[in-house]
C-alpha cells in the first residue's frame, strides 16, 4: 500500500524527538556543533544515546542524511549495551528521529514502520498515551539539546529539567543537567547582584550526586568565586586538579577560575595542557586570546614605560588566538569584537572595523551583547576615528534597547560624559542639547529631559524632532 505523504506528517508531529523540538539550524554554528558533540563522544565516559542522536539531527540539517541514519545505529547499540532490559523504553526518541529521517528521504514506508515502533511501545508502557508519553528521560535528553543550541533555549532547557526531576529527583545526570541550565542563566541574565545565587544549591547538590564529574565541580568553584568565596572555590579546582588532570572540559574552566583570581600565567600553563589535547577548540582559542590581553593590560598599569617588545608580542600572541576562533567560528560573537579592539590598538583600523562589521552581523545577538557592542564600537569611533558625532550615534543605539544591563550602563555614561564635556566647553549647538535631551528620556528622567529640550528650541526654534519631543514629554507628566 502507498503511504502518503500527508498522513504521515501528522503522526511525525506527534513524536517526541528533536524533530519536533524547534531547534532551529540558524541559532548555531553547524560545523562547530559537530565538532563539540564529536569531543564529548571521545572524552565523556557516561552514555552517549543522546550525543548520536543530537548528531544525527546535526547531519540531517547539514543535509547528509546517510550520515544522519548511521549516527541513529549507533545510538541504538549504545541503548542495547547499557540498557538492555529496557531497549523500547530508552529508544523512542531515536526511533522518532528515524521516521522523520526517512520521510525526508522519501522513505514513507520505512517512517512509518518506525512511527508504528514508537506508538505500540507508547501503549505498552502507558495505558493512556497513545504518542506522548512523559518520560523523565526523554525530558533530560531534550534539555541537553537545548542547551547545545544556544542562550535563547537555556530557559527551556531548565523547565525540562526541572520536569525531569518531578519523577526522579535525585537523579545525578537530571540534577547536573538543571546546575547546568541555571548557571548559565545566571551567568546571562542575573549579573547585576552578585550576592544572591539561583544557581548555587543545584550546583552543590549536583556536585554531591556526582562525585567524579569534575566539570560541574569547576562551575560550582565559578559560582563561589563570583560570589567572593575564592579559598572554597579553589579547593574544588584543586581536588578536580587531582581527579582529571587531562580532561579539557575541566581545564578550561579552570583556567578561568586562575585568570579571574589574576594567576594568569597558571591559566595559560592549564590552557596550553588543554590545547594539547583538543588542539582545534576554539573556546581554548579564545580563553589564550584573554590571556594574554589581560598580561598586556597587567604590563601597561604596573610599569610606567613598558618595554616595546614585551607589548608586541604579547600583543602579537592575542592577536594571533583571537584570528584563529574567528577563522573557526564565525559567529562567535565576542571573539570577534575582541579581536576588534586589539587591531584598533595597533592601529589597523581597517580591519578593526571589519570584525566589527562581522560581529554586528552575528545573527541572533543577546540584547546585553548588541549593547556592548554599541558601547564598544562607540568607543572606537570616539578615540580611535575621532569622530565624536558618530560615537554619539552609536551610544545612542545602546541605549535605545531598554534591557538593562552593564552595556547600556556604559553607554548612557559615555553618552552623559562626552556630553556634558562639549557643553561645558561652550557648545551652542542645538543637537547636543537635543540628544542630552533624547538620553534623559530614554532614561525615563523626564524633567531632564524636558530642560535640555526646551534649551534646543531656543537655539534653533522650528525644529520639529524637539517640539514633538517637548510636547509628548509635557503630556505624559
Amino acid at each position: 500500500s502507498t503511504i502518503s505523504k500527508n498522513s504521515l506528517k501528522s503522526s511525525l508531529l506527534q513524536l517526541e524527538c528533536y524533530f519536533t523540538w524547534t531547534l532551529l539550524k540558524q541559532d548555531v554554528d553547524l560545523d562547530d556543533l559537530e565538532e563539540t558533540v564529536g569531543n564529548q563522544i571521545e572524552f565523556f565516559i557516561k552514555s552517549n544515546i543522546a550525543n548520536y542522536n543530537l548528531l544525527s539531527y546535526v547531519y540531517h540539517l547539514k543535509n547528509s542524511n546517510e550520515e544522519a541514519l548511521r549516527n541513529l545505529q549507533k545510538a541504538e547499540e549504545e541503548v542495547k549495551k547499557n540498557y538492555p532490559d529496557e531497549i523500547p523504553r530508552r529508544s523512542l526518541v531515536t526511533w522518532g528521529n528515524y521516521a522523520w529521517i526517512y520521510y525526508h528521504m522519501e522513505r514513507y514506508e520505512e517512517a512509518q514502520t518506525y512511527i508504528s515502533k514508537v506508538e505500540k511501545s507508547c501503549k505498552t508502557l502507558s495505558s493512556t498515551a497513545q504518542w506522548k508519553i512523559q518520560l523523565p528521560e526523554i525530558y533530560a535528553e531534550q534539555g541537553w539539546a537545548l542547551l547545545k543550541f544556544g542562550a535563547k533555549y537555556y530557559d527551556r532547557a531548565k523547565n525540562c529539567f526541572e520536569n525531569a526531576l518531578k519523577s526522579e529527583p535525585n537523579n545525578p545526570e537530571f540534577n547536573t543537567g538543571y546546575a547546568i541550565a541555571m548557571y548559565r542563566l545566571e551567568d546571562i541574565f542575573y549579573r547585576e547582584n552578585e550576592d544572591v545565587s539561583l544557581a548555587l544549591e543545584p550546583l552543590k547538590c549536583a556536585v554531591e550526586l556526582n562525585p567524579n564529574d569534575t566539570f560541574i565541580k569547576a562551575l560550582l568553584a565559578l559560582k563561589l568565586q563570583a560570589l567572593k568565596r575564592v579559598e572554597e572555590g579553589e579547593s574544588y579546582i584543586e581536588e578536580a586538579m587531582q581527579e582529571t588532570p587531562d580532561l579539557p572540559y575541566f581545564l578550561r574552566y579552570a583556567a578561568k577560575f586562575y585568570r579571574k583570581k589574576g594567576e594568569v600565567d597558571k591559566a595559560l600553563e592549564i590552557l596550553k595542557k588543554a590545547l594539547a589535547v583538543t588542539p582545534k577548540s576554539a573556546f581554548l582559542h579564545h580563553q589564550l586570546g584573554v590571556c594574554y590581553r589581560a598580561k598586556l593590560i597587567q604590563l601597561k598599569k604596573t610599569t610606567r614605560y613598558p618595554p616595546q617588545q614585551q607589548v608586541e608580542e604579547l600583543t602579537r600572541l592575542a592577536i594571533f588566538h583571537f584570528e584563529t576562533v574567528t577563522d573557526q567560528k564565525t559567529k562567535f560573537f565576542s571573539a570577534h569584537v575582541d579581536l576588534a579592539n586589539m587591531y584598533a590598538q595597533v592601529k589597523r583600523y581597517k580591519e578593526a572595523e571589519e570584525s566589527f562589521q562581522k560581529a554586528i552581523n552575528v545573527n541572533n545577538i543577546s540584547c546585553d551583547d548588541k549593547q556592548l557592542f554599541y558601547y564598544t564600537y562607540g568607543n572606537f569611533q570616539r578615540f580611535h576615528m575621532k569622530s565624536e558625532s558618530e560615537a554619539i550615534k552609536y551610544y545612542i543605539e545602546g541605549l535605545k534597547i531598554e534591557k538593562d544591563s552593564n552595556g547600556r550602563n556604559n553607554c548612557r555614561n559615555a553618552l552623559k560624559k562626552l556630553l556634558e564635556e562639549r557643553i561645558q566647553g561652550g557648545s551652542r549647538d542645538a543637537t547636543d542639547f537635543g540628544t542630552l535631551g533624547l538620553m534623559h528620556k530614554l532614561n525615563g528622567e523626564k524633567h531632564e529631559a524636558i530642560e535640555c529640550y526646551e534649551k534646543a528650541i531656543a537655539l534653533c526654534p522650528n525644529n520639529e524632532e524637539y517640539l514633538n519631543a517637548l510636547c509628548e514629554l509635557k503630556f505624559s507628566i
